[in-house]
């Protein structure tokens, strides 16, 4: 089972999507602004990119800064519960692969999870 987190507006996440059709991978698309992941959800796609939470955030999202993030110190479930609330700051494109994901920045990098 693969699944990508998509935002059709960006370049690396339309790239992710070529490179799995490319490959003749089978996956489900899950435009996550308008249909975000729950907070479980984050948890467990976090546990699998083997990163801490804080790490999936975009910090240069316009978004980071009107909320005042950078000021913050939060923990590893506040900012899950940041993310889920406000998906637009989720680094894209995701791809979960089985059991493990990737960040398609760059797409080389979901090559390397196909290829694992």
């Amino acid at each position: 089972m693969t699944t990508i987190y998509h935002n059709p507006r960006c370049t690396k996440s339309r790239q992710a999507v070529e490179l799995l059709e490319s490959r003749g991978v089978e996956f489900d698309v899950v435009k996550y602004l308008d249909n975000p992941p729950s907070e479980k959800e984050l948890g467990q796609i976090v546990k699998m990119l083997g990163i801490k939470p804080e790490q999936l955030v975009r910090k240069k999202e316009k978004l980071f800064g009107e909320l005042g993030l950078g000021d913050k110190a939060l923990s590893d479930k506040e900012w899950i519960a940041t993310l889920a609330a406000h998906p637009k700051l989720i680094e894209r494109p995701i791809v979960v692969h089985g059991k493990k994901a990737a960040i398609g920045r760059p797409t080389e990098k979901i090559a390397e999870l196909l290829d694992a």
